[in-house]
């Protein structure tokens, strides 16, 4: 039986990093013509993200079309309970170094794919495949699916039998580790200065859309946030011009613009945003009379305290032999003027924490009950703050307690890396948290200041692919506000 075909295509470029404020600039300046025409042709929203707003929380969030309640991956670095150990996703060398680099190395290309991201949660990929369309990503880094893929370099699988395969979308492209084609694109990873990744994804975009290889694809450009991370989120145009080009290329490959949007439904959005960092705090030194487990050399059982933190927000995780309840836990940061806002469960309820006050909340006939200072979380600071927190909460692997970053702090990571002076990002604040959205050739639009949770059902919409269970918005939380 043929596979079944999609009443039009869709394309999700996804540009990690990118604020309204700088795509706004891009446009204005006319550095970014590809964008732009999707725009003129299209939609422009600003939407939110999940929380915390770090890359392999969000895309996991685009991916499963669920926050980390659902998909259960709940920081770029985390404690994992039932191994009792530190996952490290790449926060910095030094930080992947002190968890054990090749660990983190796996921890990040493989594992959380396959095995940290619930089994529960849907992805994207897998609902296309499943309706016998065809899914294709490239370079993104939540990439479940139902085809397996050999690794491109055998002396790895010879050397570590947990990388011989991935499971990933029929038409799989992974910073040159697994390609499901050979199209005779260059390495990805040679020069991220000069935007090298983008470079091979717009390579190898344009051999997919020239061939018209796919039903779906998730079209991953990320070198415009490692250039944030260095300059700042109000320099780096010229990674966004790149970022533009590697767009345009889908374009030159369709015969132009108009001709891309004849063929397929175009979304571009951004995973998360970017604030400016001038100040740098550890989040340990408020535990550092308790024993704090700092990596692979230490024991958990001789441990009362692990905490993660990296970019704009950290978790702490209560061990079995720490005498202190969770509420001292978070009572200790009260003092800490890196601690924005600092979020924990007591009982049937969440409590975030801000400079002594508190604001206790919970799901409540489809909006939220709240006691306490109801100001603490205005929306306009913290956008859709209540359901990207209880979320979080209540996410399975995230720690007791949660720190989002003050303006202008990071908290350094494990290895004690920062981007002071750069930009970063994860907390629950606005220029964190808000994203651009652009949709073009679609049929309907999405609403005004929608979540990245809906890009999935939305997309899946648009192809008449049933959405899954797990990507469906809960009554108790949608549209919620204090």
């Amino acid at each position: 039986m043929p596979p079944r075909r999609a009443a039009k295509k869709v394309v999700l470029v996804v540009i990690d990093g990118l604020t309204p404020g700088m795509l706004e600039r891009g446009i204005e300046e006319g550095r970014v013509p590809a964008l732009s025409h999707l725009v003129d042709q299209g939609s422009y929203r600003r939407g939110v993200t999940t929380f915390p707003s770090v890359t392999p929380v969000c895309l996991t969030t685009i991916a499963t079309g669920a926050h980390p309640d659902v998909h259960h991956i709940p920081h770029l670095s985390w404690y994992h309970r039932g191994e009792r150990r530190i996952i490290e996703y790449g926060s910095s060398f030094h930080a992947m170094r002190a968890v054990g680099a090749r660990q983190a190395v796996r921890d990040a290309v493989f594992n959380m794919s396959h095995s940290h991201v619930s089994s529960r949660a849907t992805t994207v990929f897998e609902a296309v495949e499943d309706a016998g369309l065809v899914p294709a990503a490239i370079n993104f880094t939540c990439y479940r699916g139902r085809t397996r893929h050999p690794i491109r370099l055998p002396e790895l699988a010879t050397r570590n039998r947990w990388f011989e395969a991935a499971y990933g979308p029929k038409r799989f492209f992974f910073f040159n580790l697994f390609e499901s084609d050979p199209t005779g694109a260059p390495l990805a990873v040679r020069s991220r200065v000069e935007g090298s990744t983008d470079a091979y994804a717009g390579y190898v975009g344009r051999w997919l859309v020239t061939r018209d290889g796919f039903d779906f694809l998730v079209f991953y450009l990320p070198d415009f946030d490692y250039a944030s991370h260095l300059a700042g989120p109000a320099s780096p145009l010229d990674a966004l011009s790149r970022a533009d080009a590697s767009v345009g290329q889908l374009m030159e490959a369709a015969g132009g613009p108009d001709e891309l949007l004849e063929r397929y439904a175009v979304i571009v959005c951004a995973d998360h945003g970017q604030t400016h960092v001038d100040k740098v705090a550890s989040l340990q030194e408020s535990f550092s009379d308790l024993r704090v487990l700092r990596g692979r050399r230490e024991d958990p059982d001789a441990s009362d305290v692990a905490i993660t933190a990296s970019n704009r927000s950290g978790m702490v995780y209560r061990l079995p032999a720490c005498g202190a309840s969770t509420r001292e836990l978070a009572q200790r940061l009260d003092g800490e003027p890196a601690a924005d806002v600092v979020l924990f469960r007591e009982g049937p309820l969440a409590v975030a924490r801000r400079r002594g006050q508190e604001l206790r909340f919970a799901p409540e006939d489809g909006g939220w009950g709240t006691e306490g200072e109801r100001g603490l979380l205005e929306d306009s600071v913290y956008p859709d703050a209540l359901e990207r927190a209880w979320c979080a909460l209540a996410c399975p692997n995230a720690g007791e307690v949660i720190v989002s970053a003050a303006d202008g702090y990071e908290l350094a990571d494990l290895g004690g890396r920062h981007h002071s002076g750069g930009g970063s990002h994860g907390s629950l604040q606005v220029g964190d948290s808000v994203v651009p959205i652009i949709a073009a050739g679609f049929g309907e639009e999405l609403g005004e200041c929608p979540s990245l949770t809906e890009l999935a059902p939305f997309v899946l919409s648009a192809l008449g692919v049933e959405v899954p269970d797990s990507m469906a918005r809960r009554a108790e939380t949608a549209g919620a506000r204090v």
